[in-house]
């Protein structure tokens, strides 16, 4: 099956690359003997876009064209699809290899082992990696646990309308959200989607561990721009909490709260098993701090300490 399978798709790219103007489904049917042998128009179209999805996930890019009769016609324009030779010295070989092995706990593990054995297969040189020897006991990994990161990524990707429920820290049930998806980006151990949402017509951060349920994309293009990567950076830094503008005062639980200790700029000893920290706040602070429960307790300011009453308050009704 692996091999019928991976004939087809080389037929499918000789027949898309070898042609001059856009070829039909029904084209391509009767040029290909694997789909010629299809049960059913239903069985042919279903492997036909499987097959065009794996080409397009292999690197081919295929332009789709309308024709002056109404039907759909695919090409692979040989310009397109032709690439620079790869010039990669020891060093940005390790360098990859080293950014390969950070996904191999995630979800990207499989794109990113295929993408290092094309790059080999280029001629890309066999590094050793420099810090195999001296760190072997430790290992980068970027955690992906959140269901909605895959359909997400792809989103991005292709710039496809998304939508999903989505639960506030700080509401009882999820509500539904229809977003235009701009990049994921993982702050603190946590992903977030940056995108426009549209009910709302404002930029806005998700939270992908408060999605629930499955991620469903929508036809249609994005309504908005698009920004460059570093102000959707930056966005995504300045909801999640990076962005300090002020100081906020904290008491915390003695060997408690570690992450908001490697953060504080100041730390007190309170006695009776507290401490007193002075940390950067910025927006999302309170829902950072919720995470923490029982262990913080919010001096000032004023404000904030409200907004983390009231979010535990939502958190207790359930």
């Amino acid at each position: 099956m692996a091999i019928a399978k991976a004939e087809r798709l080389m037929n499918l790219a000789l027949c898309l690359l070898g042609t001059r103007r856009p070829l039909s489904k029904r084209e391509l049917r009767g040029s290909i003997e694997a789909y010629v042998e299809a049960a059913s128009d239903d069985a042919f179209n279903r492997m036909f876009e499987r097959d065009k999805d794996d080409l397009r996930e292999l690197g081919l890019v295929i332009a789709t064209v309308d024709n002056l009769d109404g039907d759909t016609g695919y090409l692979a324009r040989r310009d397109s699809n032709r690439l620079p030779p790869i010039t990669l010295d020891a060093e940005e070989a390790a360098a990859l290899g080293l950014a390969a092995r950070v996904w191999q706990q995630a979800r990207l593990a499989g794109a990113a082992s295929g993408a290092l054995q094309k790059l080999r297969a280029a001629g890309m040189p066999e590094a050793r990696d420099p810090y195999e020897a001296q760190h072997s006991a430790l290992e980068p990994r970027i955690p992906v646990h959140e269901a909605a990161f895959e359909p997400l990524m792809l989103a991005c990707r292709d710039r496809r309308p998304v939508v999903f429920d989505y639960r506030k820290s700080n509401a009882v049930r999820p509500e539904t959200r229809h977003v235009e998806p701009w990049t994921l980006e993982c702050w603190r151990g946590h992903w977030y989607l940056a995108g426009w949402d549209r009910d709302r017509g404002a930029e806005r951060v998700f939270r992908l561990s408060r999605i629930t349920g499955r991620v469903r994309s929508r036809a249609g293009s994005f309504t908005a721009p698009v920004p460059d990567v570093v102000t959707v950076r930056e966005t995504v830094e300045s909801w999640a909490g990076e962005t300090a503008t002020r100081s906020a005062r904290i008491r915390l639980r003695a060997g408690s709260g570690y992450p908001l200790r490697a953060r504080a700029t100041s730390v007190r000893e309170l006695g009776d098993g507290w401490d007193e920290l002075e940390i950067p706040y910025g927006h999302g602070l309170d829902a950072w701090l919720v995470e923490f429960g029982p262990d913080v307790v919010v001096l000032e300011p004023a404000d904030l300490r409200a907004d983390v009453v009231d979010r535990l308050r939502a958190v207790a009704k359930g």
